[in-house]
C-alpha cells in the first residue's frame, strides 16, 4: 500500500474516526485504525466493537492495499505535521511498519497489524431511513445530552432516547429525551419525512458524543438509518454506526409537571452568574443551593457549617405565595446554559415537587429539575 494525500484532508478524516478508539485496550487490534487505499481514495475505519466510524478522502494511490496502524499515534503525528504538507503513507512489508513521510524532513515508521485481524460491524436490514437537517440534529443533541446518566447500574439511562411523538396540536415530532433521575431534558423538531412512526431507541452516550462531533461543521442534511439494534449516521463521506442500548426507557411523560402554577420569570444570565457565585461555598457532594422566592425577588443562599455561608439576591417576576426550594447548583447551571432567551421561566408547585423550566426562546425544549432538601 502506498498513497499521497494532503495533510488537511487526512487529518480531517482521522479526526472523524480516531475518537472511537479506546485508549486502553486488551485487544491490540482495537487500538488501530484500518487504512484502505484504492480507486483514488483512502478510507479510514475505527471501532470498539460497539461503535464504528468510517471516513474517506481523495488521495493519489500508487499501490492499493490495506493495513492497520495505531490510531492515537497516527493522529498525533499527522496533527503535528506542517499545514499544507503532502503526506505519503507506505506500508513496508520487510519490517511490517507504516512509513509516514512529509517532504524530506519528516519521516516516521509506525508498527502495524494485519488488516485481516480487523473486525467491522455488519449492517442491519429493515432500518427506518430519513434525512434531518444537521443544525436540527445538533440542537436535539445539545439540548439533552447533558442530562444523560453516568450511573452504570441503570444502563437504560446511559443514553438519549430518540423517538417520534405526538405533539399538543396533533402533529408528529422527532424527540430526544435524557434523564438521570434527578433532572430531565427534552427537545423536539417537526418529524422529518420517514420518521413519523419511529419507535423509541436509546442511543448510547459515546455514540451521541461521536455523532455530535461528526456533524459539527456539516451543513445541509444528514441521513439516519435506525433498526432495532443499530443506528447509522451518514454525513457526507463519513459514516458512524453504533449499537443501541437494549433496554426500556422509563415513561418520562409522567415526570413532566402538568399543574405547576407558581411562575418565576428571571433574567437568565443574572441567575446563572448568581448560582455560580453562591455555589462557591456549597459542599462538593450535594452542591445544594436554596432558592427563596418572594414578591418581586429571588434570594439564593448556601449555609454550611464547614464551607461557610453565602447569599445572592436578584430581581425577579414572581407574585405567587412565598416559598423556599433547594436544587443542585450544577443542574441549575446546566439548564441555564441551554436557555436561548434573555429570560427563563421556572414553574413550581411546592418545595417537594419537581420544577418545570421553559425557554421563551425555544418552545420545543423543556427541562425538569428534582428538588433537594436544604
Amino acid at each position: 500500500m502506498k498513497l499521497t494525500i494532503e495533510r488537511g484532508d487526512l487529518l480531517n478524516a482521522l479526526s472523524h474516526v480516531q475518537n472511537v478508539v479506546e485508549r486502553r485496550n486488551t485487544i491490540p487490534i482495537l487500538s488501530n485504525i484500518l487504512i484502505s487505499a484504492k480507486d483514488g481514495a483512502v478510507t479510514l475505519t475505527a471501532t470498539d466493537l460497539d461503535i464504528e466510524a468510517v471516513d474517506s478522502a481523495d488521495a493519489t494511490v500508487t499501490d492499493a492495499g490495506e493495513i492497520t496502524a495505531p490510531a492515537g499515534t497516527l493522529f498525533d503525528v499527522v496533527r503535528k505535521l506542517p499545514g499544507g504538507a503532502e503526506v505519503e503513507l507506505e506500508y513496508l512489508p520487510e519490517n511490517q511498519r507504516l512509513a509516514v513521510r512529509a517532504g524530506s524532513a519528516s519521516n516516521y515508521k509506525l508498527p502495524t497489524l494485519p488488516a485481516s485481524d480487523f473486525q467491522t460491524m455488519a449492517s442491519d436490514d429493515g432500518a427506518t431511513n430519513f434525512e434531518v437537517d444537521a443544525e436540527d440534529l445538533r440542537r436535539l443533541i445539545d439540548k439533552t445530552r447533558f442530562a444523560i446518566s453516568t450511573e452504570e447500574t441503570r444502563y437504560y439511562l446511559n443514553g438519549v432516547y430518540l423517538h417520534a411523538a405526538e405533539t399538543d396540536d396533533g402533529g408528529r415530532a422527532l424527540r430526544t429525551v435524557a434523564t438521570d433521575g434527578h433532572r430531565l431534558a427534552l427537545a423536539e423538531i417537526p418529524a422529518p419525512k420517514g420518521a413519523e412512526a419511529l419507535e423509541g431507541v436509546i442511543v448510547p452516550r459515546k455514540a451521541v458524543a461521536e455523532a455530535r462531533r461528526l456533524i459539527d461543521n456539516v451543513e445541509g442534511n444528514v441521513t439516519l438509518a435506525i433498526s432495532d439494534t443499530k443506528i447509522v449516521v451518514h454525513a457526507g463521506r463519513a459514516v458512524l454506526t453504533s449499537k443501541l442500548i437494549d433496554g426500556s426507557f422509563p415513561d418520562y411523560a409522567r415526570v413532566i409537571p402538568k399543574a405547576n402554577e407558581k411562575k418565576l420569570v428571571i433574567n437568565n444570565k443574572a441567575f446563572e452568574e448568581a448560582v455560580d457565585r453562591v455555589s462557591t461555598v456549597s459542599t462538593e457532594r450535594s452542591r445544594s443551593v436554596k432558592l427563596a422566592l418572594d414578591d418581586g425577588r429571588l434570594t439564593l443562599a448556601v449555609n454550611h457549617a464547614e464551607t461557610g455561608q453565602g447569599s445572592e439576591e436578584i430581581e425577579a417576576d414572581y407574585t405567587a405565595d412565598a416559598m423556599e426550594i433547594g436544587f443542585n447548583a450544577r443542574y441549575l447551571l446546566d439548564v441555564a446554559g441551554q436557555i436561548e432567551a434573555d429570560e427563563a421561566e421556572y414553574l413550581f408547585n411546592d418545595p417537594a415537587s419537581p420544577a418545570l423550566v421553559l425557554d421563551p426562546g425555544d418552545a420545543s425544549a423543556r427541562y425538569v429539575l428534582m428538588p433537594l432538601r436544604v
